[in-house]
């Protein structure tokens, strides 16, 4: 494809995981949201700490585990000065951690929201008939590909399924269903416009 907009799209989720926990206060499952507050617990020279979660109902507190039984000696100066300063980029870290949420209790309650910063890599040129999008994801997201596309591009579904079966849009790496699984860091799609009725459009909607 020639005359083709390269973008970056950084894609960041919205909402952080909940874990789905037994809350002995409200006697059964409910979903925990994050205090984006780390409890630092010294003993002698071990160090344990903890993420704060709290009951949505009614604000019980479950701590999810981030050091267990760490000699101080072990933890960087900067780590431990900001677990004990509640750091918000660490903690959401690892509040949208949900491998590791979902190996502490089982079940996590995942959001698709995101947000998309986009930054082209190139001049917009009259006349270019394709993009290519290139995926950066702070953490990873339950969002379909498909619907990060539709909502971004401004597009059906069901049009980006039949671009793909036309091979018109070319995910890398390529697998089967892509466009139905999620959003994966470094994923690469292009996609040929030309001919589109609608092409200016989706190019200046991928761009922002």
């Amino acid at each position: 494809m020639s005359g083709h907009l390269r973008i970056r799209w950084a894609i960041a989720a919205k909402t952080a995981p909940r874990p789905l926990i037994n809350c002995n206060r409200c006697g059964g499952v409910k979903a925990y949201r994050c205090s984006w507050k780390f409890r630092v617990n010294a003993n002698g020279k071990r160090i344990d700490v903890w993420l704060i979660y709290r009951c949505v109902d009614c604000d019980n507190s479950w701590n999810f585990g981030i050091l267990e039984r760490c000699n101080r000696r072990d933890i960087a100066p900067e780590l431990l000065q900001a677990l004990e300063s509640n750091d918000p980029a660490l903690a959401r870290r690892h509040a949208f951690d949900v491998v590791a949420l979902r190996n502490s209790v089982g079940r996590v309650e995942e959001f698709p929201e995101v947000a998309v910063h986009k930054q082209m890599l190139g001049d917009i040129e009259e006349n270019m008939t394709a993009l290519e999008l290139q995926l950066a994801l702070e953490m990873p997201t339950s969002l379909r590909l498909d619907r990060l596309l539709a909502n971004e591009l401004g597009v059906s579904r069901s049009r980006l399924q039949a671009l793909e079966e036309r091979r018109r849009l070319i995910i890398d790496p390529e697998g089967a269903k892509a466009l139905r699984k999620p959003a994966r860091e470094g994923t690469a799609i292009r996609i040929d416009l030309a001919g589109e009725p609608d092409r200016e459009a989706i190019i200046s909607a991928a761009g922002g």
